[in-house]
């Protein structure tokens, strides 16, 4: 739940005879969310949490990568442009 003005609150959002929600515009904002857009429900505990699928996507693929860049010895930016580079160059020999 967030809070404002010190207090806690929730969105509600009605469901149609055809299972179908509209979400409220502050939730579609805080998820970034645009027409056609999904949305993902992941269970968690006996509740459903909404989450922006994108998002997800990142934050399992940054918990995959993490320390990777130090494995490789990649600093910045400049270290990974030149090891793309090199990894081009290699694949054209091939």
């Amino acid at each position: 739940m967030k809070t404002r003005k010190g207090c806690d609150f929730m969105e509600l959002a009605k469901i149609t005879t055809k299972g179908q929600i509209t979400l409220p515009i502050s939730i579609r904002k805080d998820l970034n969310l645009k027409d056609g857009d999904k949305v993902a429900f992941i269970e968690k505990d006996g509740s459903y949490i909404l989450v922006n699928p994108v998002s997800l996507a990142i934050d399992k693929a940054r918990k995959a990568f993490k320390g990777e860049a130090e494995r490789l010895g990649l600093k910045d930016e400049k270290d990974v442009a030149e090891m793309i580079k090199e990894f081009r160059r290699e694949k054209k020999s091939k």
